[in-house]
């Protein structure tokens, strides 16, 4: 079943940069609605959680201790295929390598700041959309 919402963080180095508006000005100028949006904080135990399936990578430390550097904005988003669409956006996870024009070719300074996080599949969205927001949260 493909559903038409998505999940996205904007990571603490975009936070940092200031680079929120900027990237969500893209995400909406691209035909994506924002029905649900909030300026958090992952815990360690947040982070560790939400990445488990990297738990045995060499650099599940160090993604950890990047993600509760500062503050993520979360957000799900809602778009005819959704997470495609999304992911080409974003362009690939190393930004020498990302499309010109895309979000971590633009915002992104490696492959371990990357900018942005989204979905790599519909499962995951609805997965991570609900890690993050209760159903009273999503409009």
């Amino acid at each position: 079943m493909f559903t038409n919402k998505t999940f996205t963080m904007l990571k603490p180095d975009s936070v940092e940069k200031g680079n929120i508006g900027a990237i969500l000005e893209k995400i909406t100028a691209s035909g994506f609605r924002i029905v649900a949006l909030k300026l958090t904080q992952l815990t360690n135990a947040d982070a560790e959680a939400f990445y488990a399936v990297h738990n045995e990578r060499p650099f599940f430390g160090d993604l950890v201790t990047y993600m509760t550097r500062g503050p993520i904005v979360a957000a799900i988003l809602e778009k005819e295929n959704a997470v495609e669409d999304f992911r080409t956006l974003i362009g690939a996870t190393n930004p020498t390598e990302a499309a010109e024009g895309t979000i971590r070719n633009m915002f992104a300074d490696s492959i371990s700041e990357n900018a942005v996080h989204g979905s790599d599949s519909d499962e995951n969205a609805a997965i991570e959309g609900a890690f993050h927001f209760s159903e009273r949260e999503m409009f």
